[in-house]
């Protein structure tokens, strides 16, 4: 009888590993994406725009309105355009060579369309949010294809320098094709061709001093040398996400944000993750909390006897908040003086543009993806990421670099984006099912040690930075966490996007920001009432800096760092 119970499971688990292999193979056709998700989409929105006549009448009229204006305009041929201002909103079309004839009719035409594929994919009545979301997102991704800026034929700009070059650029930009097309079938680059050639971490980048204090096998802790006789008593804790390198935060001197922390009087320590490889397959959520934040605080805590600023940064800062949660919980939430999260969500009812990869179909076909391969890829997720500004990341710069021959120049952010990194399996599947799916965290169903957690448990002070463009934890949902607590927030919204709108040093050209506080207890404060606070000129660091200041007790001798294991930037930043 047991011998046959054995049977069972054995079974059980190979039919179970068959359907998750056939799984992987369709999602690694299909880059990871669901079919049966986008399907699903599609057949809601036909189904139902088939069942609106007045929607597909008022469709109608909007195309042949269209047509009629753009055939009254054709009798102007020849002519200068007597309305560019309607395509200066969009980047594609604001060069004045738009203006002349036939350019113009070619962007005007695509925008007429694009206009009607906008509201023929959006107020269908009947259709299911996610899916209406969808399906606006690939009509959206497939009209940016063909856009007219794409094609030799329709750009003037590529006509121009085509004309000016002799053919020149042409041919430099099928250089470009060609060493593209190297790299994917992994072909290394020359390193001089390379990109983060000349931003290496420790040489160019990541050049902040400092000493590996701790190390485990899942992250180092680098304490950096102070640069000031006093410091404030408070040291500071950075928990960087582990999707990219934690020196996006230390880049070069003049913008890094580690840098500039040490150079205003703080102790500052940062958490270098390790680059995952397919034995850390199950590896989890809870093991980044346990020997990742937890132990950390631990080894800082040994060297101070006092609380700790605590800053999380994107997924790091979701994994803070939890970590806040658990240790009010548990009655140590003194052991945090204050705690900053940066561009990190811990509410996602409203992830923005990444929620549309996921769902129960969608997380089907990644998690099997990630199985066969004992992680994520961190070409994979970057792929993702590009789908969602495909317009900038994708088509942009294939004009650029193939049509015009630009090479874009590279710079210090170019080149940590393009130092990718793992995710194990179990870990970011967990991350996806546990909070992007189910929110969890939010609804108080995440447990630590085996407990639910309640964000509405902590009591620290909260700095809350979202920024504006930002499509990976859109500043709206950032903004959500005021409905999950009752301690004092100060949020502030910066310009920029996730990443640049957090690397903001002072002097950055461009930038400003809306600050306010919520007080204790204070009442809900709305997301559209917070946009009219006065925006202010400048970097943001400026104002984290005095609030933490405010937030600190005093001021103490600085201390040298000890011996050490290794300089800063440490030896897991270097792993492939």
């Amino acid at each position: 009888m047991a011998r046959d119970g054995k049977n069972v499971v054995a079974a059980a688990l190979s039919r179970n590993e068959l359907d998750l292999a056939a799984h992987a193979a369709v999602a690694a056709l299909t880059g990871g994406l669901s079919p049966a998700s986008m399907m699903l989409a599609a057949l809601d929105w036909a189904l139902h725009i088939a069942l609106s006549p007045g929607k597909g009448f008022d469709l109608a009229k909007q195309c042949a309105l269209a047509s009629c204006e753009l055939a009254q305009r054709m009798q102007l041929a020849g002519t200068v355009d007597s309305r560019p201002v309607r395509a200066l909103e969009d980047p594609r079309f604001s060069a004045d060579s738009w203006s002349r004839w036939p350019y113009w009719l070619y962007r005007d035409a695509f925008l007429q369309i694009q206009q009607w594929w906008e509201a023929a994919t959006t107020a269908i009545p009947g259709v299911e949010r996610h899916h209406e979301e969808l399906v606006r997102f690939f009509a959206r991704q497939w009209l940016d294809a063909c856009s007219p800026s794409n094609y030799i034929a329709t750009n003037p700009a590529v006509q121009t320098a085509a004309w000016r070059s002799g053919g020149l650029s042409f041919a430099v930009g099928m250089q470009h094709v060609l060493e593209d097309l190297r790299e994917l079938a992994g072909v290394p680059k020359n390193d001089r061709a390379s990109p983060s050639h000349a931003w290496l971490p420790g040489k160019q980048v990541a050049v902040t001093p400092g000493k590996v204090v701790w190390r485990n096998a899942l992250c180092e802790l680098i304490q950096y040398a102070p640069a000031t006789e006093t410091v404030a008593r408070e040291p500071l804790l950075i928990v960087p996400s582990w999707i990219m390198k934690y020196y996006i935060l230390d880049l070069q001197p003049h913008n890094s944000l580690i840098r500039y922390l040490v150079d205003a009087g703080y102790t500052v320590y940062a958490m270098s993750w390790r680059n995952p490889p397919e034995a850390f397959r199950d590896v989890g959520l809870d093991d980044y909390l346990q020997d990742g934040f937890f132990a950390a605080l631990a080894q800082v805590r040994l060297r101070h006897a006092h609380p700790v600023h605590a800053v999380g940064y994107c997924l790091g800062g979701t994994l803070l908040a939890m970590a806040a949660a658990a240790l009010f919980r548990d009655g140590r939430g003194s052991e945090l003086k204050t705690v900053t999260l940066l561009a990190a969500q811990t509410d996602f009812t409203e992830p923005g543009e990444l929620g549309l990869f996921v769902d129960a179909s969608e997380l089907a076909a990644l998690d099997a993806l990630m199985w066969h391969q004992g992680y994520l890829d961190g070409r994979q997720m970057s792929s993702a990421f590009q789908l969602l500004n495909a317009r900038d990341l994708i088509w942009s710069r294939m004009m650029s670099e193939y049509l015009l021959g630009r090479r874009s120049k590279p710079n210090d952010l170019m080149a940590w984006n393009a130092d990718t990194t793992r995710l194990p399996y179990r870990m970011h599947s967990e991350y996806l099912t546990s909070l992007f799916l189910n929110n969890d965290l939010a609804e108080g169903r995440y447990r630590v040690d085996g407990r639910p957690v309640a964000l509405s448990d902590i009591e620290a002070p909260m700095f809350v930075v979202g920024t504006e463009r930002d499509h990976v934890s859109p500043w709206r949902s950032v903004y959500q966490l005021h409905l999950l607590t009752h301690n004092p927030v100060t949020f502030l919204l910066t310009a920029g996007g996730h990443n640049a709108g957090i690397v903001s040093e002072p002097g950055h050209a461009g930038r400003y920001y809306r600050c306010a506080t919520r007080a204790r207890g204070a009442p809900y404060r709305s997301r559209d009432n917070f946009l009219q606070t006065t925006p202010v000129d400048g970097s943001w660091w400026l104002c984290w800096n005095r609030w933490l200041r405010d937030q600190s007790s005093a001021e103490v001798a600085a201390r040298a760092v000890d011996e050490g294991l290794c300089d800063a930037p440490g030896t897991y930043v270097f792993e492939k």
